[in-house]
């Protein structure tokens, strides 16, 4: 029996960049931010992708949901190629594919209340559903993340970060998507905090059937989180396998570099 098609897939993904300075009379060769990267991420499950700053993690997060340019390559969606569609046409998709971003407080408007925050994209998505219906759905889904219904008339400022990165992860669900790009959605928190927002992650997923891309630096956190982990390097996946696999047994020195920086204790 053949495997079931994964959700997404990643084919030899490229993002480039002009580097700067280079001009009508001056070649440089491009920013490779970018270069070559393919996997799949299955319905349901998390696959990790680690890295440290200028690995290009982040770059093919914001590839896949639009919000970087794609050189070259494919970004399918169950078969289908949404890496080069325009905004228009991307439009149904995003409601299948959202993202959480690594600063809670900057993703979210700081003149807007948590039920405008929350409504806006049920707006756009679901324009036939009637004000109270919209806000009978923020108030669900603060319940879902962790925060109380009656919090929906604060604004950002008015939340710790944690609660603002619950808010944001209460964003991405409203749309009801199959998968989620999570940007290191844990990296701005408190250690303390860290552990309850991951474990928040793995209870949603368990519940809705929500797929993540789960970026981060720390080795450590994309174990506990990931069903499949990618080491990327300088815009190249240097190492894949499972989390025990790379955390037990790193092949690649580069891996082998950030396992040496999870703390021991």
């Amino acid at each position: 029996m053949n495997a079931p098609a994964p959700l997404l897939e990643v084919r030899d993904l490229k993002v480039h960049y002009p580097r700067p300075g280079a001009g009508w009379f001056r070649k440089a060769e491009p920013v490779r931010a970018v270069d070559g990267v393919s996997f799949s991420v299955p319905r349901g499950r998390t696959v990790g992708l680690v890295g440290e700053s200028g690995s290009g993690k982040t770059t093919t997060g914001r590839a896949i949901v639009k919000l970087a340019p794609v050189t070259s390559g494919e970004i399918l969606w169950e078969g289908r190629d949404i890496g080069r569609l325009s905004s228009r046409a991307f439009l149904p998709w995003r409601k299948k594919v959202q993202m959480v971003f690594q600063d809670p407080y900057g993703s979210l408007n700081p003149r807007s209340d948590i039920l405008a925050i929350l409504s806006e994209p049920l707006e756009i998505h679901f324009p036939e559903m009637s004000r109270a219906d919209r806000e009978a759905r923020c108030a669900e889904l603060l319940r879902k993340v962790g925060l109380k219904p009656e919090q929906m008339r604060r604004h950002p400022h008015e939340f710790s970060g944690g609660q603002r990165q619950r808010i944001g992860i209460a964003r991405a669900l409203a749309v009801q998507p199959e998968l989620i790009v999570c940007d290191e959605p844990v990296s701005a928190l408190d250690v303390s905090v860290q552990a309850s927002v991951v474990n928040l992650l793995q209870d949603l997923q368990e519940e809705l059937g929500v797929a993540y891309l789960f970026i981060a630096h720390d080795l450590a956190v994309v174990e506990h989180i990931s069903h499949h982990v990618l080491v990327m390097e300088k815009g190249v996946v240097v190492e894949q396998g499972s989390p025990e696999r790379i955390l037990g047994a790193p092949t690649h020195p580069y891996t082998r570099t950030l396992l040496d920086a999870v703390p021991r204790f």
